[in-house]
């Protein structure tokens, strides 16, 4: 699942959450989704960051750095 649809789902559970009208077993389970889906969003999201970062950097003498970038994306 691609960044947009793991925070589209997270969303919906927030959703569904923020209702309160959910059964314990059912929050329980959509916490630990949500969960699960918020850290996986925030390490796609430090990737990212690292990534823009090494693509604006530059180097003493004024010139952009470059660098190779590997990932381990799924």
């Amino acid at each position: 699942m691609d960044f947009e649809k793991k925070l589209g789902r997270l969303e919906e559970i927030v959703q569904k959450m923020e209702k309160g009208d959910l059964a314990l077993e059912e929050s329980l389970k959509l916490f630990e989704e949500g969960v699960k889906l918020s850290r996986e969003c925030h390490q796609r999201l430090n990737e990212a960051e690292s990534k823009v970062k090494l693509l604006m950097s530059v180097g003493a003498d004024g010139q952009p750095v470059t660098t190779d970038f590997t990932s381990e994306e799924n």
